[in-house]
Parts: structure tokens; C-alpha cells; sequence
């Protein structure tokens, strides 16, 4: 995993998609697709802090955890 500083102005401020919205009034993570394979993840109230950079095989095993109940502890 890596980072940058400025989401907008090193990643541009297009293709971020908000993958869900909970009851939260819409405030929750973005995510972009990189042309390198990557996966861009930021905080959407703040699109120009910073985000952090995944490998798509990172997201993936997120996925796939949160889908199997390995993340249920935060729930509760």
C-alpha cells in the first residue's frame, strides 16, 4: 500500500465512484480505478486529502473478507 498527499491534484478529479452509501447522508469512502492496476481509496468529504493506494489483489481480499463475515466485529 502507498499514498499520496492531494487526491485531486495528483489523480485528476474524475472516474472516483462512491461503491455504497449508508444512512451516513453520503459522507463515506470513493474509490478510482488506476490505469496501472491499481485502486484508489479516499474520504469523499475531502477529495483533495489524501488517499491510499491498493493493489487490485488488495481490494479484492477486502472483498472477499467483508463478504465472509471476517469484518463483523466492527459492527459491533
Amino acid at each position: 500500500m502507498s499514498h499520496v498527499s492531494h487526491a485531486d491534484l495528483t489523480l485528476g478529479t474524475s472516474a472516483w465512484t462512491k461503491p455504497w452509501s449508508g444512512s451516513n447522508g453520503g459522507n463515506c469512502v470513493e474509490v478510482k480505478q488506476l490505469g496501472n492496476g491499481y485502486v484508489a481509496v479516499r474520504q469523499s468529504q475531502d477529495p483533495n486529502g489524501p488517499a491510499l493506494i491498493f493493489t487490485a489483489q488488495d481490494i479484492a481480499e477486502v472483498v472477499r473478507g467483508a463478504k465472509s463475515g471476517e469484518a463483523d466485529f466492527l459492527l459491533s
